[in-house]
């Protein structure tokens, strides 16, 4: 019983991770730490991380990284 009460706990626990235990970078919600992860590579490329303007910003698909 207790094998299968830790599956379980197990199971419903990685339903809520997301890819890599994170947020999607290509479309998931735009949190300080997922906007944080997103500006730093971008700095590493030589970019800069931009929001565009028809969007709300709520979402990571609403920035990108643009050359200075």
């Amino acid at each position: 019983m207790k094998i299968l009460m830790s599956s379980l706990l197990l199971i419903s626990l990685s339903a809520c991770a997301g890819p890599a235990g994170g947020p999607d970078p290509l479309g998931g919600v735009a949190s300080y730490d997922a906007l944080k992860n997103a500006r730093a590579a971008c700095t590493a490329k030589g970019g800069e991380l931009v929001r565009d303007d028809l969007n709300s910003g709520k979402r990571m698909s609403d920035f990108a990284c643009k050359r200075k």
